[in-house]
Parts: structure tokens; C-alpha cells; sequence
């Protein structure tokens, strides 16, 4: 329900326009003088004025509405004020409106205009403080991004937006952070922007890719060893943690973790205490972890692969990254970050690497920056010089012509059968291959 504030010294005007705004579903305060109304929006949510402009100290010429009218301007520049005058002090009001008066009634006013007119005037008023509240939010939000650390990130689009938005609020916590995504997408990035942002950033970051460590010194890597613990332990070893203690520990493809590291692990996190592997010595550490994962840890719970209860440890906060071809915003911007804006890229280029699917996300993209780089002799960018087929028909059919069907079967045969990998080796996407086999009437 808006609060209304009326301030008129007369309490007939007061009460009258009580029981008017009262019946419309209007809260109103009212105020004898300037002097009551005052505090009355420095302290309540007004949501618009109505003020008299003439006072009993000041009855003909409106001065101390007058004051009272710039003064409330000043204080909440955007609230609106209805002047209620009398035709002594029209000019006035007309001056007044010119610096910002909403609008003016003469009294003894019209019931019904005055209710459209406070309707309007509240609408409006709202909608512009919704506007502001956004504009503010947005600065806010550019501030926050302006002076958050983003490692280098190279991103334009809206999904990623949100994820950088929301990985910049979570670092600042201590809470675990699980990372999703597919392989490629860049999980590892998003790791190093919590933890530069976080207030651990000064500390050490340690990161262990479990899905690269041997099963039988995981363990070891991850929490140590005494000399003699295992064959080949020729003197103590620090494990992963202990090497993170004040600081974050990043555990990529964390699907891949043993069930007895899972139970070490889910320890860690429950009480911050392990053993090195062949000690019955307790370390204690303080180390906020990261992992990462491009499993679905879900159905590795449903088939017994993965402690249900380290997967609700790890997943306090959960950032989901999406793959490059469903945020196709960020193509462009990446290419001309991994070719460092050595040659423009032609218009079909554009769109060939935008519509590509890129099944190996960012780090297929790198890939072939790095193939265009070292063998493109071209003055502009060409989709050949990325391994891509152009999307331009024109360029397709010249194509065509090169390669035969004799071509594509004998790839076919010495690819066994495979189509990704005949396709490859003639430097040809799969869908083009598919295309020239409808072509040439060979069964797929």
C-alpha cells in the first residue's frame, strides 16, 4: 500500500483528503507544517507528496510552501509533489511546476482528477525507481567486475556473464565450489577466478589433477607419505593438502578419486584433519577446496562409484559452465585472442567458426588458432586455415570438385568403417562427409 504524505495546516483539508485516499487503498500521513514534514520522509517510504502552499504565517504570497517545496526537492529529487494553491499564488505554483512540481490543484479541488492524477503520478514514479534500481545494479555490477581479478577470461557472452558474476560472488565465502562442464570449456579457469577473488588469494593454490594420478599414489599425492610407506618411498612426502594449508586446493576430474581417497577426502572436509599414508600422526590444515568434474557424479552415486555424501560436501556451491557452442557469443572474441588479432577475419570466416560445433570446446578452438597461425598464407583469416569447411556454398562446391568418390570410399576402408576419422584425414567435417556420401550414393 503507497504512503501518502499530505502537509497542510488546515486539519479539514487533512482529514478530507484522509478519508478520499483512505477509500482508494492510499496510507496517508499528514503534517501541519513543513517542520512536521520533514523527518517524516527523512525516516518513511513516501511515495508522494501533497502540499499546501499557503500557511498560516504566510497566508497570501505561498513563500513558505515555497521553501518547503525546494527543500523536499532537494532531499528526494525524484518524489513527486502535488501543489494544492489558492489563485493568489498560481504563479507561483506554475514556477514551481517548471522546477519540477509533479502538478498543482486549485482548492477546493475535484475528487476525481486528483485521484487520476496521484495514480499516474505513482506509477510513473515506481516505474523510474525500478529504472534506477536496475541502472544502479548494473553499475554495480561493472564496478564489481572492473575491480574483480578475471585471469585473463576472454568471454562476451550473456551465460558467461552470469557465471563470472556469480564465480566473483562465491569466492569471497569459504564454502566448497563444484565446477561442471565439459572437457575443454575451461573449468580450470573458473578454479583460478574464486580463488583470486577469495581472501585467500595471497596464500597458496594447489592444483592436482586426480584424473591424471596413478590409483596407487593418488592417496600419497593428496595427503602425503612417510619414507618406507610404499615401494619407492625413500623420504617423506607432502601431500597436496598439506601444501594448500591457508590457502585453496583445486581437485580436477574428482569423479576419477578412489572410494578410500573419497572417505579420506570427505574427512578433510568434516573436521580439516588426515595422516600421511604410513603415519598415525594427525596433521590439521585450513584449505577451502575446489574440485571440477565433467562426469555426471549423480549417476557414479546411483551406481556406487561415489559417496553420496563427499558429492554434497564438494557441491555446497555449484558453477555449471556451459559448452562453446551454446554460448557461440564468445567465439570471435576467443579466436582473435588466440591469433592476437594478426589478420581480420573474412565475413564467412565469421560465421563458419561461429556455426562450428566444437566438440572439443575452448582448448579444440586454441588448437586450431595455433594450426592457423603456423600454416595460413592467406591476407584474411579463411575457415581452411582453421581445418573448417567454409558454410559459403560457393567455396563447397569447389570442394566437391576436388574430392571423388574413389576418395571418399578408400577413407572410409582404411578408417575401418569410422566416419569422424575418414572424414578427418581428407580434412573434411563429418557432416560434409555425410553429405558427399549421400552424393555418391554411398550406404552409411
Amino acid at each position: 500500500m503507497e504512503k501518502i504524505l499530505v502537509v497542510d495546516d488546515n486539519p479539514s483539508v487533512c482529514n478530507a483528503l484522509s478519508i478520499l485516499l483512505e477509500l482508494h487503498d492510499y496510507q496517508v500521513v499528514t503534517a501541519s507544517c513543513p517542520a512536521e514534514a520533514m523527518p517524516i520522509l527523512n525516516y518513511q517510504r513516501i511515495a508522494l507528496v501533497i502540499l499546501d502552499m499557503n500557511f498560516t504565517q504566510d497566508t497570501t504570497s505561498g513563500e513558505e510552501g515555497k521553501q518547503a517545496f525546494y527543500q523536499m526537492r532537494e532531499m528526494l529529487p525524484d518524489l513527486p509533489i502535488i501543489l494544492l494553491t489558492a489563485w493568489t499564488d498560481l504563479t507561483t505554483a506554475i514556477e514551481l511546476v517548471k522546477h519540477g512540481a509533479a502538478d498543482y490543484l486549485a482548492k477546493p479541488w475535484d475528487d476525481e482528477k486528483l485521484l487520476i492524477t496521484i495514480n499516474n503520478l505513482i506509477e510513473l514514479y515506481e516505474v523510474r525507481q525500478a529504472s534506477q534500481s536496475l541502472i544502479n545494479q548494473n553499475r554495480e555490477r561493472e564496478t564489481h567486475l572492473s575491480e574483480a581479478n578475471l585471469c585473463g577470461l576472454i568471454f562476451k557472452s550473456i551465460k558467461m556473464q552470469r557465471l563470472v558474476d556469480m564465480s566473483i560472488q562465491v569466492a569471497k565465502s569459504d564454502v566448497s565450489v563444484l565446477i561442471t562442464g565439459p572437457n575443454g570449456a575451461g573449468k580450470e579457469k573458473i578454479a583460478d577466478i574464486v580463488h583470486a577473488n577469495s581472501l585467500r588469494s595471497a596464500n597458496p593454490f594447489i592444483k592436482v589433477n586426480v584424473g591424471a594420478l596413478p590409483i596407487d599414489l593418488m592417496e600419497a599425492e593428496l595427503f602425503g607419505a612417510e619414507a618406507g610407506a610404499y615401494t619407492g618411498a625413500n623420504k617423506r612426502r607432502i601431500g597436496r593438502f598439506e601444501a594448500a594449508d591457508g590457502g585453496t586446493l583445486f581437485l580436477d576430474e574428482i569423479g576419477n578419486l578412489s572410494l578410500s581417497g573419497q572417505i579420506k577426502l570427505l574427512r578433510v572436509l568434516q573436521t580439516g584433519e588426515f595422516e600421511r599414508l604410513g603415519s598415525h600422526e594427525t596433521i590439521k590444515v585450513n584449505v577451502r577446496v575446489i574440485s571440477a568434474t565433467n562426469a555426471n557424479l549423480s549417476l557414479d552415486i546411483e551406481q556406487g562409484n561415489f559417496r553420496e555424501d563427499l558429492y554434497y560436501r564438494l557441491n555446497v556451491i555449484g558453477l555449471e559452465l556451459p559448452a562453446l557452442n551454446e554460448r557461440t557469443d564468445d567465439v570471435i572474441p576467443l579466436v582473435e585472442h588466440f591469433t592476437r588479432g594478426a589478420k581480420p577475419l573474412s565475413k564467412i570466416t565469421a560465421q563458419t567458426l561461429k556455426g562450428h560445433s566444437w566438440p572439443g570446446n575452448v582448448r579444440e578452438l586454441e588448437n586450431a588458432c595455433q594450426r592457423a597461425m603456423l600454416l595460413s598464407q592467406s591476407q584474411e583469416w579463411q575457415p581452411e586455415d582453421f581445418g573448417l569447411e567454409s558454410s559459403s556454398p560457393q567455396l563447397n562446391a569447389q570442394q566437391d570438385d576436388v574430392i571423388t568418390q574413389q576418395m571418399v570410399e578408400q577413407a572410409i576402408a582404411n578408417n575401418n568403417g569410422v566416419i569422424s576419422r575418414a572424414a578427418k584425414s581428407l580434412g573434411l567435417s563429418r557432416q560434409a562427409l555425410y553429405r558427399r556420401m549421400e552424393k555418391f550414393g554411398i550406404d552409411k
